[in-house]
């Protein structure tokens, strides 16, 4: 007897799933880094691409099947930009089988992106004769409906380039071109915590540089700063747990699927203690075999007695 419940024979299989990524927001919010960044990963990419034209670009249903996930990117200035039409449009596309569509938003605060403006002496494509910030405004309120829409939002205000790289590698690589980067960092707490690191360690337990003759005006690179730091009796095994402890995460973390594992190593100031931290953490990795990239986020910053804690 026939089961009933299986399909008839003539039912097609069912075609493989497309990736399609919408990318928009606040221009100068950082859409053309995020584009770069799925290129390299893989994905074929798409900027200022007339939306009301996406469903001819896709195609038909299973019309040519392809692995291959597909990055859209667009904003106010393409025409044809009606926010209303386009989350129709990526409805319908989205009850199509043969789609898995998400919608990211960049966005940024005001003040940031006035600042930005102002230094590359850009102008803003809503501004036609208007200033900056009142151009900002206008556009935030017109893309206001996609920001709400969107699966997913990035706000750029504190990133750096390269952590908006980051970012987007962790959520996009391909499954199959995947590759954990990991990324040490040095900052002083004074200047704020980095907003990407996963795990972040206080090294202001460590007697300060800051305060020693002669090591002031040095930094972590330093032969003699170093050396003063490795003479604290507690740096030898502290630094010995969190290097086993990084040792045991790090491949659990790759073993996830984790695109990007940022550590972060502080201390007040981010210039003595955290430097050399991060760079003989670095080289211990690299030891066991790893390939970090660090970054030393303050090290060119002002030092201030105000923001060193005294010495006792």
């Amino acid at each position: 007897m026939a089961d009933s419940s299986a399909p008839p024979a003539d039912t097609p299989a069912p075609g493989p799933t497309r990736q399609v990524l919408l990318v928009t927001g606040l221009s100068g919010a950082g859409k053309t880094t995020a584009l770069r960044v799925l290129e390299d990963l893989g994905w074929e990419t798409i900027d200022n691409f007339p939306v009301r034209l996406l469903d001819r670009l896709i195609g038909e249903p299973n019309s040519e099947p392809t692995a291959t996930p597909l990055a859209i990117g667009f904003d106010a200035r393409t025409r044809g930009f009606v926010p209303a039409d386009i989350i129709a449009l990526v409805k319908a596309l989205d009850n199509r089988g043969d789609l898995d569509v998400t919608t990211l938003f960049l966005d940024c605060s005001s003040a940031e992106l006035e600042r930005r403006y102002n230094e590359t002496r850009r102008r803003h494509p809503l501004a036609h004769g208007r200033p900056v910030i009142d151009a900002i405004r206008a556009e935030r309120e017109l893309l206001d409906p996609l920001r709400r829409w969107a699966e997913m939002v990035v706000d750029t205000t504190r990133l750096t380039t390269n952590q908006l790289q980051h970012t987007i590698r962790e959520s996009f690589a391909r499954g199959d071109t995947r590759e954990s980067s990991l990324t040490l960092t040095s900052f002083g707490f004074a200047r704020g915590t980095p907003p990407l690191a996963d795990l972040v360690f206080d090294m202001r337990f460590l007697d300060n540089p800051h305060w020693v003759p002669g090591l002031r005006e040095l930094t972590g690179l330093d032969t003699p700063v170093g050396d003063h730091i490795r003479r604290d009796p507690a740096f030898a095994d502290v630094f010995g747990q969190i290097r086993d402890l990084l040792l045991t995460l790090i491949p659990a973390y790759q073993r996830q699927g984790k695109g990007h594992i940022g550590i972060a190593f502080g201390c007040t100031g981010g210039k003595h203690r955290s430097v050399f931290t991060t760079e003989a953490m670095a080289q211990a990795l690299r030891e066991a075999g790893f390939s970090p990239t660090v970054i030393h986020r303050n090290l060119g910053s002002r030092a201030a007695d105000r923001i060193e804690a005294p010495q006792h």
